[in-house]
């Protein structure tokens, strides 16, 4: 078999395995979607579609692992090819986690609804982080799928504000529970929802440093953003 035919067939695996990653990316899109729409509209039917998504969800990630195992292991790739391969799995175990993060936020919905506050309680903040974190994430995977660096950075840069609207949530949540003790049930719901959608963010940030490492080679995770900035300059 010639060393062209070798390549092209290699090439056809690596483009398999990536439609894989953007396949599991808008399924997890659409769960996360579909949890902050459960919050607005204390939707205990949508709070169940996300739920019974992630036995798929998981599903498609072991698919993922089995796919990268078999092509390691035959081909041997090196340098950039190497490279987007361990990303792939790095990313792949990220949007796992911001999947389980929605359904985290589906079964918390549930008991909200039954709670005796929580239509009084500031859930329009959470929608305003939640669909940033959502936002993140769909930017995430255009990113990977362009190998955009500049777009990569800018998602850097916003999990910042998704981590200062946590904060800001959290200090109006402690008023809501010394101004009423009987809102604190409640309270501590928004909050672990809050915590959640901030983590959907973390893991939308992870996949960005890793587009960064794929197309650099160069591991910038705990790095500052101005080295992050130096790198990619």
């Amino acid at each position: 078999m010639s060393e062209k035919h070798l390549s092209s067939q290699f090439d056809s695996e690596l483009t398999g395995i990536c439609s894989k990653l953007m396949e599991m990316g808008g399924l997890i899109e659409t769960q996360i979607q579909n949890a902050i729409q459960a919050l607005a509209q204390f939707s205990i039917p949508l709070a169940d579609e996300v739920i019974q998504t992630e036995d798929r969800v998981d599903m498609m990630e072991v698919a993922i692992d089995h796919a990268l195992t078999s092509i390691i292991a035959r081909r041997q790739p090196a340098a950039r090819d190497l490279r987007l391969l361990l990303a792939i799995s790095k990313i792949t175990t990220n949007l796992e986690r911001a999947g389980d993060e929605a359904d985290k936020i589906a079964r918390r919905v549930k008991s909200i609804v039954e709670g005796a506050f929580a239509r009084k309680m500031p859930i329009g903040d959470l929608r305003l982080a939640s669909n940033m974190a959502a936002a993140l994430i769909h930017r995430a995977l255009d990113a990977f799928a362009r190998l955009d660096l500049d777009t990569a950075v800018s998602i850097l840069k916003e999990d910042d504000l998704i981590d200062r609207e946590f904060k800001g949530f959290t200090r109006k949540l402690i008023t809501y529970m010394m101004e009423d003790p009987r809102t604190i049930g409640d309270s501590l719901n928004l909050l672990f929802l809050a915590k959640a959608i901030e983590r959907i963010g973390d893991h939308a940030k992870n996949i960005a440093e890793f587009i960064i490492y794929i197309v650099k080679g160069t591991d910038v995770r705990h790095s500052s953003l101005t080295h992050i900035e130096s790198v990619i300059h």
